[in-house]
């Protein structure tokens, strides 16, 4: 039967442990009683306080009805605490009963005397209020602790206007403490109450859950940035720009940690290519503004080679809250170049790209995290998915071969080539494994990176490889490693697949931030009209626009090919 009524929301109330559980349905149909097993005993010992003090204080039997007053108004109380209704009512009358029965009797002795009236019979049964008022505040009543202290005061002030009590010093001072009292006891707990149920409403969270939140905010983030850009390389390179434009910069780079002790350096700009101090323990002024985050400005370069002459430096830390992200670092041939003014100025644009800085270097390591990771599922995925399975076909094409009849022929013939054939796909397999696997070690650097691979790749293809390896003790950005490491692996994979050679030549110089990475080999040559070699050749040129380097591909003599990808300025000094 259709109907257009709207879905009725259900409530799920937190489970608490025993005796204070909050009830399904609380303030509907639903209801049911609740009885915890502390409400009844701690009523008892009060009842039975109130009593035993009330008889020692007035000698009045009177005072044992008062207590079943008490009792029989407590009755509904402990067994519907929960009702909407009935509970409130229930805990209002059981306020009101303790404080007319802290006023009803004078101890005997004490009628005459006005300074000694009602003290003793407000001390019996006040203490009974903190069963009400904390009865609130365990089930969870927002409001109502208060209500029922602030309706205990009424009662009593209203009694003691009434019955002119405000003369008995006993019975006020005895009603001010216990009130006083009653009131710190409900704060405290309304305060415990409010803190247990924040934990139990929000637990801490779990690592992938945090790490799924951080990570859409992130992706929102990314999409209403400015541009869209996340490369921590495209916004050093703007910071450069933009500083150039208030300050002469005859020498500029942008540098930022690299994981060890020397700073990476990000972008540089200038005509000259210099290799930049960048070691955090040198005398340097980027290792002092780096370990002080202030700005520091001297007249020494920090290229550890320099012809020398009049030299300005200033450098500058990007600083977003109380992290440094890195560093700027700019260099005019000319004395006093970098006056206060144009500090400022530089500064004031230094400021707020550290920031968008720090949020590109962080998404570029996370990117890069994911990257690695899912190059290791895809390379489980194809060893225990279709490398067993080719393996399988391999022994049933070997055990076809081993029950074949002696005159199959052509049969075993073509069996055998197969058999070869998923042999050579095996192996191919294999190495692109490898190829998934490998990865540039944070300490062993890129060449051993390239140079293990290359070394793997010969050996299985059966080339003789040579190797030229020079490598500074600085680091390039782990991302702009990665990608050298890609492009080294393709161009060493199409020489082994495709060249038909005997020779391998790699040669890798690296001193950050420039980078030349050469493979060489002496075979047939690269083929114009072999698609997969224009493939790979498209993904060697993306992936090097993607650092900023250039690609060069060109014919070796006197046969073969060379692939090279530079980074930086095709200058390079005698050594490294």
């Amino acid at each position: 039967m259709h109907t257009d009524r709207a879905p009725v929301p259900v409530r799920v109330l937190p489970p608490v442990r025993a005796g204070l559980e909050p009830e399904p349905g609380y303030g509907h149909r639903g209801w049911r009683p609740s009885l915890p097993p502390v409400a009844v005993p701690v009523r008892l010992v009060l009842l039975a306080l109130a009593g035993g003090l009330g008889l020692a204080a007035t000698r009045d039997l009177r005072v044992l009805a008062w207590v079943a007053l008490l009792a029989v108004t407590a009755v509904p109380a402990v067994a519907l605490p929960r009702h909407p209704l009935i509970g409130p009512l229930t805990r209002l009358a059981e306020v009101l009963v303790t404080c007319l029965a802290a006023d009803s009797m004078v101890h005997p002795a004490a009628a005459g005397d006005a300074s000694l009236r009602g003290g003793a019979t407000a001390a019996a049964f006040l203490p009974y209020l903190l069963v009400p008022v904390l009865s609130a505040v365990i089930y969870q009543r927002v409001r109502e602790p208060a209500y029922l202290f602030g309706f205990a005061v009424l009662v009593l002030a209203a009694v003691a206007v009434a019955d002119r009590r405000y003369t008995d010093v006993s019975f006020l001072l005895t009603t001010g403490k216990w009130l006083l009292l009653v009131g710190l006891a409900t704060t405290v707990a309304v305060a415990v109450r409010r803190s247990l149920t924040t934990a139990q409403a929000e637990p801490p969270p779990q690592p992938y859950a945090e790490a799924t939140r951080l990570l859409t905010q992130l992706r929102t983030v990314a999409r209403q940035l400015p541009g869209a850009t996340l490369d921590p390389v495209g916004l050093a390179e703007h910071l450069l720009d933009e500083v150039r434009t208030v300050a002469r910069a005859d020498r500029a780079a942008v540098l930022c940690a690299g994981g060890g002790s020397r700073l990476v350096i990000l972008a540089q700009a200038g005509q000259d290519r210099i290799d930049w101090e960048t070691a955090l323990d040198s005398d340097s002024a980027i290792a002092d503004a780096w370990a002080s985050q202030q700005t520091q400005v001297t007249n020494r370069s920090q290229a550890r080679t320099h012809p020398g002459g009049e030299v300005s430096t200033l450098v500058a830390p990007l600083i977003a809250g109380v992290r440094t992200v890195g560093l700027l670092s700019i260099e005019a041939d000319a004395p006093g170049a970098y006056p206060p003014a144009v500090v400022a100025r530089v500064v004031a644009l230094a400021q707020p790209s550290a920031l968008r800085l720090e949020a590109a270097l962080l998404f570029d390591e996370v990117r890069s995290l994911a990257t690695n990771e899912e190059r290791q599922r895809l390379a489980r995925e194809i060893h225990d998915g279709v490398a067993q399975e080719l393996v399988m076909v391999g022994y049933g094409i070997d055990n076809t071969l081993a029950v074949l009849p002696g005159d199959a022929g052509d049969a075993e013939q073509e069996l055998r080539t197969l058999r070869s054939e998923v042999t050579r796909v095996i192996t191919e397999l294999r190495m692109s494994l490898f190829e998934l696997r490998s990865e540039v070690d944070r300490h062993g650097g890129l060449t051993a990176a390239i140079a293990e691979y290359a070394r793997t790749v010969g050996s299985a293809g059966g080339l003789r490889v040579h190797f030229s390896l020079e490598e500074s003790t600085a680091r390039l950005p782990a991302a702009t490693e990665a990608e050298l490491l890609r492009i080294a692996q393709e161009a060493i994979t199409n020489a082994r697949k495709h060249a038909g050679a005997a020779n391998l030549w790699v040669s890798c110089a690296v001193d950050p931030p420039y980078a030349q990475i050469e493979v060489s080999d002496d075979g047939q040559g690269m083929a114009e009209n072999r698609p997969d070699g224009r493939y790979g050749l498209a993904i060697m040129a993306e992936r090097a626009e993607r650092i900023r380097g250039r690609l060069e591909i060109r014919p070796r003599q006197p046969n073969g090919t060379t692939v090279a990808v530079v980074l930086g300025s095709s200058h390079r000094r005698g050594t490294l």
